[in-house]
């Protein structure tokens, strides 16, 4: 899925996407790689989350709840 693609599902432009994207790129919550042209995004699921209140559970945590 393209970053526009991403923008318009959620309802926000495509620049807020790409800063929401560098902002866990430099958190390394998601890791970055060149495909060709495209960049590929791979999600670092045993990260912890960021908050002081949820610093002890992980991405991977985080996402078994959208199951």
């Amino acid at each position: 899925m393209r970053l526009k693609d991403v923008a318009s599902l959620v309802g926000i432009t495509e620049r807020a996407v790409q800063a929401i994207v560098k902002d866990l790129v430099d958190a390394q919550i998601l890791e970055k790689s060149k495909d060709g042209r495209r960049n590929q995004y791979i999600i670092q699921a045993e990260q912890k989350l960021r908050h002081t209140l949820e610093a002890n559970h992980s991405i991977s945590e985080l996402l078994r709840l959208g199951k």
